[in-house]
């Protein structure tokens, strides 16, 4: 079994991943910035790791010993149109969803690369591949860290380190409605922000991302990229099916 670190296993995808992986009898470092919330999961250890943080990184790491799988997983989301989203948050999602997840990774790469062995699997998701009106810095966010783990398969195959990107689209674990919402009194965006239920579409279970995780990581040659259930695989073919020269949506809508 693995030594797998989890970042972002406080709650939502990464805590049923955390319970998925020890109920498979892998050793499961817990991660999150507020360590305390970790302490009813059943895994071998629980670390404070903040991924925005180089020295809190570099302490986990450490502090968790040799580390087979790193499951790349902390993350949030804003809902806002673009002509008004505040710069500042912009920058916070790419701080967290994807230098957070470069940094964590350039943490665990080395001794990987001197064992010539060991696996980055990253959560990402279908927006990572296309995009959704009102949630487009995350979705940028997922694009760029989409290019980095793409650019780390081929960078360290070599070595034995594989690197998955395994790509849900909605999930029911409440990181939509923890989202922060910028918009003002009578913004002309509303009718389309109050669509995105339609063209969001169907959701999976945290627990079913989970156990994708889980069979991705127990797999002798993964694949690159991994969509998780048949709404993921639908968009996803739609969007490669569809033409380039302009711009492509899940669902039709009117607003």
């Amino acid at each position: 079994m693995s030594a797998v670190l989890i970042t972002g296993a406080s709650k939502g995808i990464g805590r049923a991943i955390a319970v998925e992986l020890a109920g498979r009898g892998h050793r499961v470092i817990a991660t999150a910035r507020r360590p305390e919330a970790l302490a009813d999961l059943p895994v071998d250890r629980r670390l404070r790791l903040d991924v925005t943080d180089q020295e809190s990184v570099d302490q986990a790491v450490r502090d968790a010993g040799d580390i087979d799988v790193l499951v790349s997983n902390a993350g949030e989301t804003v809902r806002a149109p673009l002509e008004t989203v505040p710069l500042a948050e912009v920058e916070r999602l790419f701080q967290l969803n994807t230098l957070g997840a470069l940094r964590v990774a350039q943490a665990v790469l080395p001794a990987m690369r001197e064992r010539g062995a060991g696996r980055l699997v990253f959560l990402s998701s279908i927006q990572g591949r296309l995009v959704l009106p009102m949630i487009g810095p995350y979705g940028a966010s997922k694009w760029a860290l989409e290019a980095l783990a793409e650019t780390l398969a081929i960078e360290t195959r070599h070595f034995g380190i594989k690197v998955s990107v395994v790509q849900p689209g909605a999930v029911s674990s409440g990181g939509a409605e923890r989202a922060k919402v910028f918009l003002k009194e009578n913004d002309p965006y509303t009718p389309l922000y109050e669509a995105l239920d339609v063209i969001r579409g169907e959701s999976v279970t945290p627990e079913e991302v989970a156990a994708t995780v889980a069979d991705t990581i127990e797999l002798p040659e993964p694949p690159l990229r991994v969509p998780v259930g048949a709404p993921a695989e639908r968009a996803l073919r739609a969007r490669k099916e569809a033409p380039e020269n302009e711009p492509f949506l899940t669902a039709e809508i009117d607003w």
